[in-house]
């Protein structure tokens, strides 16, 4: 058994130094190989640096190509996003089935501040297109919609008065030309118009009465002394009154106007509001001329509407000093009478001309006409609005004036 083991054990060791042998000599011709390619390589320098050499002038040559503008990349997106609009309406225009209302993902986010950083991020995005969708509006050739109004889907009334001078419009004519106003428009007399208010006004009805006379030329602001408006009428006619003016309040506030013509009315009552009075508005008394200013009457287009512009008109005097460049403006838009001050200033070309508001600006609301003087009991209305708002005004798009 000894003799065996020993045989064994020698014929092991000699297989060992045989393959480590082998190693050695495999690891040479391993580290020959590399030299024998490093020799080689120089021999074909020429040949791979002129190969290198054109590959890098054409890939320049392709980077020159290749390079775009900022237009370019815009022009490509827009027709990308044309194309994926155009294909999407096709395929809505394709479908036929059944449309399903869509599910609004913000529903699902529990968490209230990431829900409504969602919200705002995604009404951004809306407004951006809408904002693109108009811009694309504007610059499409046609003629462009105007859009839709209440005041210009407003009811057609048949006491429009358009034109004076048609034939159909005769009666109309001879009905202003014989009213209470004509020998006003027909320059028989001069206004000279009483302001009002009650015995123990605020500071700010005063001042707003004051404010007054110092736009209506030949007006005059006086308390009425405990007396009723018809003693107050009857008083303004024996010193040669044409108009009065009676301001009324309601919690330091103007709230109403009543503005009654002598000798015969009528009598309009108005709602006041929205008053700003001179200071509010960062001007001063100073600023005021003493020229008679310039009436422009606007938007006052039915035969109710010419009545209350004559008799808004009638308070001023018929010859205006352009000297002042003054303007008083009485617009109507939708049943409400917005009165403005301003005076209007050029620049030292003369070409050019901007608006100066003086102030005060306050908006009016008619209430009721009444023929005749004042008379709250037995007074015959030509025209009154109530309350109720189911009667008359039901329609928010019929107007009157």
């Amino acid at each position: 058994m000894s003799e065996s083991s020993s045989e064994n054990f020698g014929d092991s060791d000699s297989d060992i130094s045989q393959k480590s042998e082998e190693g050695k000599e495999q690891t040479k011709t391993k580290k020959k190989l590399p030299e024998k390619r490093k020799q080689k390589e120089p021999q074909d320098d020429s040949d791979d640096s002129d190969d290198s050499m054109d590959e890098k002038e054409d890939d320049g040559a392709q980077l020159v190509k290749k390079r775009k503008t900022l237009k370019d990349y815009l022009n490509e997106k827009a027709a990308r996003q044309a194309l994926e609009e155009a294909e999407k309406l096709a395929r809505e225009a394709e479908y036929d089935g059944p449309s399903y209302p869509s599910i609004n993902t913000l529903n699902y986010i529990k968490n209230k501040e990431i829900r409504h950083k969602v919200f705002r991020k995604e009404q951004a995005q809306k407004k951006k297109e809408d904002k693109k969708a108009r811009k694309m509006r504007q610059q499409m050739p046609g003629v462009r919609s105007k859009g839709h109004t209440i005041e210009s889907l407003r009811e057609t009334d048949q006491t429009v008065v358009t034109n004076l001078e048609d034939s159909e419009n005769e009666e109309t004519k001879k009905e202003i030309e014989l009213d209470e106003f004509s020998e006003y428009f027909s320059k028989a007399y001069e206004p000279k118009v009483l302001i009002t208010y009650s015995d123990n006004p605020c500071s700010r009805t005063r001042g707003f009465a004051k404010e007054l006379t110092q736009i209506i030329p030949n007006s005059l602001a006086t308390t009425r002394h405990r007396s009723s408006i018809k003693k107050v009428c009857a008083s303004a006619e024996r010193e040669k009154y044409t108009d009065v003016l009676v301001l009324n309040e309601n919690r330091k506030k103007v709230n109403g106007l009543l503005l009654i013509h002598l000798p015969n009315g009528p009598t309009a009552h108005f709602k006041v509001s929205n008053v700003k009075l001179t200071k509010d508005i960062k001007r001063k008394l100073s600023d005021f001329t003493s020229h008679r200013p310039e009436v422009i009457l606007t938007n006052f287009t039915t035969r109710l509407g010419t009545t209350i512009g004559r008799m808004l008109g009638a308070i001023f005097h018929y010859e205006p000093q352009f000297k002042g460049r003054r303007a008083v403006t009485f617009h109507n838009q939708r049943d409400y009478i917005f009165f403005r001050h301003h005076r209007y200033e050029f620049d030292k070309d003369g070409n050019r001309v901007r608006l100066l508001e003086l102030g005060p600006k306050f908006t009016l609301k008619l209430r009721s006409l009444q023929q005749g003087l004042f008379d709250s009991k037995t007074g015959d209305y030509e025209w009154m609005i109530t309350n109720k708002r189911h009667q008359m005004e039901g329609n928010r798009r019929r107007f009157f004036l």
